[in-house]
């Protein structure tokens, strides 16, 4: 179970999205508490990238362990050591890796053994055969024993409805306290099924009351470029802020946004006029890297680079429809200079793009006439 545990590792420029468990490596004879890193390629770092094959041999050999000796040394890495009392485990090696395997598929929005029980389960509700139960319940019994209690979803019956669904009248579930399942059990697992299918089909029916909740188009990759000279059809790339479009803000022309953002940046207006007059936006950063900051420029960087985009996209509504036609697309800019305004890989902060997403947003907005305080106040009837 992935819940909150996101992290990523980067492969030739590549963002490969993972999770982490604890888990214990033995060294020396000695136990370390420490996390098993799981990525959507399949690979696992256990004090070293490894195939899923290789972390069998890792338990088989024990240097991940699942059981521990009494009296054992284990410590956690600058927090505290400890000796084993009384240890117990709740994983055994087929069951980490069945756990690992589980979590792979997550990764990578496969259906996991969770998944492909349920989906055999809606096959036996759909036509109630014993070949079809019989499959559910090899099904259910894939998942591993520690995840079987989270298959529904239901904290409360945990998977009690379901253990007693695939064994049916008369069987009996995988938990010998259950003993013997009785018809009413039976009845009454079904009934909560037929409910579940009932919730499940109003929640699938229902329209997210502000929209959908990831981009629907296609991210936009904006890659770093050297312009020169102005060209008649840019496409993606005049959405770049080194791109030549130029602007007026305060009574001064700019070359580009790139221009104007490094001019205001600096505190000599001897310096601005230069970054101003440069001969490209790549000239305009050299100079301005070498002149003071203006006090308080970091902190004011964002609502200065946004202020700029609109002055940009409000003279050149040709690229204004340009940046429009992206729709709802993720933004992706690259910025071999700064890790603050490019993705660059997904190592940056990327607040470029987010910014040409926040001024396209603005410009739908004033399309649909949504715009403003006049506009916001209109639209609600104000």
């Amino acid at each position: 179970m992935i819940g909150n545990r996101i992290t990523h590792r980067t492969a030739d420029g590549v963002r490969i999205p993972g999770t982490w468990r604890h888990a214990f490596i033995r060294n020396g004879g000695h136990h370390f508490l420490t996390d098993l890193f799981i990525y959507a390629d399949g690979l696992i770092d256990c004090w070293g990238l490894v195939t899923l094959e290789e972390l069998e041999e890792k338990l088989r050999t024990g240097w991940v362990a699942t059981s521990f000796p009494e009296g054992g040394d284990a410590s956690a890495h600058g927090l505290a050591g400890w000796k084993f009392g009384e240890p117990k485990s709740w994983v055994t090696p087929d069951l980490l890796v069945a756990e690992v395997r589980d979590t792979i598929d997550q990764l990578n929005g496969r259906p996991d053994s969770t998944g492909r029980c349920l989906a055999a389960v809606d096959a036996f509700l759909a036509d109630r055969t014993e070949e079809n139960r019989a499959a559910a319940r090899a099904a259910f019994l894939a998942i591993p024993e520690t995840q079987r209690r989270y298959a529904l979803g239901d904290m409360d019956s945990k998977d009690r409805p379901l253990r007693v669904l695939v064994a049916g009248p008369g069987g009996r579930t995988y938990l010998p306290f259950d003993g013997t399942v009785t018809q009413e059990a039976y009845d009454s697992a079904l009934g909560y099924f037929e409910e579940r299918a009932r919730w499940k089909a109003e929640r699938s029916g229902r329209a997210p009351a502000d929209g959908p909740v990831i981009s629907h188009a296609p991210a936009v990759h904006l890659a770093q470029t050297f312009p020169e000279e102005p060209v008649d059809d840019p496409g993606k790339i005049g959405l770049r802020h080194d791109h030549p479009a130029p602007i007026t803000v305060a009574d001064t022309d700019y070359p580009s946004v790139t221009h104007a953002y490094w001019a205001l940046s600096v505190a000599e207006p001897e310096a601005r006029h230069a970054i101003a007059t440069a001969q490209n936006a790549a000239a305009a950063r050299r100079l301005a890297a070498r002149a003071p900051r203006r006090e308080g420029w970091e902190q004011a960087r964002t609502a200065v680079m946004a202020a700029l985009l609109r002055a940009k996209y409000d003279q050149h509504p040709e690229l204004a429809e340009v940046l429009l036609a992206t729709d709802d697309a993720t933004v992706l800019y690259d910025d071999m200079n700064s890790g603050f305004w490019g993705d660059n890989a997904g190592r940056g902060r990327n607040w470029s793009g987010r910014l040409l997403e926040l001024v396209r947003s603005e410009l739908q907005a004033r399309r649909a006439g949504v715009t403003g305080a006049a506009g916001i106040a209109g639209a609600a009837g104000v």
